[in-house]
């Protein structure tokens, strides 16, 4: 097995010292289906205060037995810092009591014997331990390993109990099972299914933690579909649930919730905020839904949708950058495009909507949301031109700070003081230059800029939006025309 050297230095020292030292849990696992661990985990019979003995350099700051202990992932390096650095967690043999508010133990006990340890775990995967200086041995009460072959997620014991101990373990249960490839046990998702109200006890941040992970994971839409089947959504996502049997009409031969988690199942980017743009973006479409002459209709949807993503986001604590990233592209998604008919200009225009880093995502959503349609061919030719496009013009100005001339030129140019007249000329400079980028020359905006010094600031600030918002306006119509939505 492939263990690192300093967790077998760790066990080892542990032994020498004699207390009993097991590699445990999701380590284990990992290392039984040939993966490589992210983190490991250390259960030994020693109290916090003997391993403190033991690892002077460790810090004990808990009430559960868990002691951190830094250590250098390569021997080798000449300093220890960032990446050079692991935490390894080195816990008590501990069995818990009491359960009050469903997440955390009311009393911890310290134990002297591993298999009080070992009862105490979420998943029979999970409830293994690895002496590595014996055989290797793996001590397996509760048929772990049998499990694995099987490809199966059960809960040690009596289901009911432990998610009754911690709801979140309710949620963990489907991340294993979208991220391994496993089908949960019938009675263990029986119990899910029948105490899926606890998941209200668990805080938003790690409910936020678990749904990433999912979102992340190779089976993300198996993931999404088995928190439905085990009324799990209801309490984290109930505005995805309302899509549930809202049929669509034209291009869409499946109902909106099916079509959004089949997007995020044929979304090619491997990163979780698009993946999650795409299960989100037609989420405001049974809100917006209407009969229009026999056709189903789901007019500003986008709109609608970005805004419920971002109260969504909200309440579950993703971060402001994570939030606002993935409303950008859900805003954004019904983006009109036809060759002939769009220019160069408002492919920049389109650039200036959703930044230039957003672009690859907003195709890679588009994509999806094809795919999710029951489109066979994911990239059309319309979306390779548009490639070909935005290739085309990433170097032509959409932005101020793109301008051959800034703000100090003009206040020098124009004899003018620090103020909000300098940033409306210069927007409008840009409104131009998006237009035709051929006019971004540092003389003829030097000219250009003087005929502009004439306007008075309101005046500036309207023929700044003039250009932008006839052309948003226009494409919008196009849009609708389009779509139908």
């Amino acid at each position: 097995m492939n263990i690192p050297d300093y967790i077998l230095d760790i066990s080892k020292k542990l032994q020498a010292h004699k207390y009993e030292a097991y590699i445990v849990g999701g380590c284990v696992r990992d290392l039984l289906l040939n993966k490589i661990p992210k983190d490991w985990d250390i259960t030994t019979n020693a109290t916090p205060e003997q391993i403190l003995r033991v690892f002077p350099k460790a810090k004990y700051e808990n009430e559960f037995g868990t002691v951190l202990f830094p250590v250098r992932r390569d021997p080798k390096a000449a300093e220890i810092k960032g990446e050079l650095v692991d935490v390894v967690e080195i816990t008590t043999y501990r069995s818990e009591q009491g359960y009050s508010d469903r997440r955390h133990p009311d009393k911890v006990r310290f134990e002297t014997e591993l298999d009080k340890d070992l009862e105490r775990r979420d998943f029979t995967i999970n409830a293994l331990a690895l002496n590595v200086h014996q055989g290797p041995e793996i001590i397996d009460l509760f048929g772990g390993q049998k499990d694995l072959r099987a490809k199966i997620i059960r809960a040690v014991g009596e289901p009911s109990d432990r998610f009754k101990e911690d709801a979140l373990r309710m949620l963990r249960a489907v991340r294993f099972s979208a991220q391994l490839g496993f089908v949960l046990e019938p009675k263990t998702q029986r119990a899910i299914v029948k105490l899926a109200g606890g998941l209200k006890f668990v805080s938003k941040e790690r409910i936020r933690d678990e749904f990433i992970k999912i979102i992340a994971s190779d089976r993300s839409a198996e993931g999404i579909l088995l928190l439905q089947e085990c009324k799990l959504l209801q309490y984290i996502l109930p505005e995805l649930e309302q899509g549930i049997g809202v049929n669509q009409d034209r291009h869409h031969i499946y109902p909106v919730f099916k079509h959004n988690v089949l997007s995020l199942k044929y979304c090619p980017s491997p990163e979780w905020p698009v993946r999650l743009a795409a299960l989100f973006h037609d989420i405001a479409k049974p809100k917006t839904r209407k009969i229009i002459k026999g056709i189903a209709t789901f007019y500003n949807h986008e709109y609608l949708g970005a805004k419920m993503a971002d109260r969504i986001l909200t309440r579950l604590k993703f971060t402001n950058e994570d939030r606002l990233r993935i409303v950008n592209l859900i805003k954004n998604h019904m983006f009109y495009y036809n060759v002939g008919e769009v220019t160069a200009a408002s492919v920049r225009r389109l650039i200036v909507k959703v930044g230039r880093e957003n672009l690859k995502d907003l195709i890679d959503l588009r994509i999806a949301d094809r795919l999710g349609s029951g489109t066979p061919k994911a990239v059309p030719y319309k979306l390779r031109h548009l490639q070909y496009m935005m290739e085309k013009v990433q170097a032509d100005p959409v932005s101020v700070k793109m301008l051959k001339i800034n703000g100090s030129d003009l206040m020098e140019v124009l004899k003018l003081e620090p103020g909000p007249k300098i940033g409306a000329i210069l927007d409008v400079l840009l409104s131009e230059v998006i237009e035709d980028p051929e006019l971004n020359k540092t003389d003829y905006l030097k000219t250009r800029s003087r005929a502009l010094n004439k306007l008075n600031l309101e005046e500036l600030r309207a023929k700044a939006k003039e250009v932008i918002a006839e052309k948003i306006q226009d494409e919008d119509k196009e849009i609708k025309k389009q779509y139908k939505v």
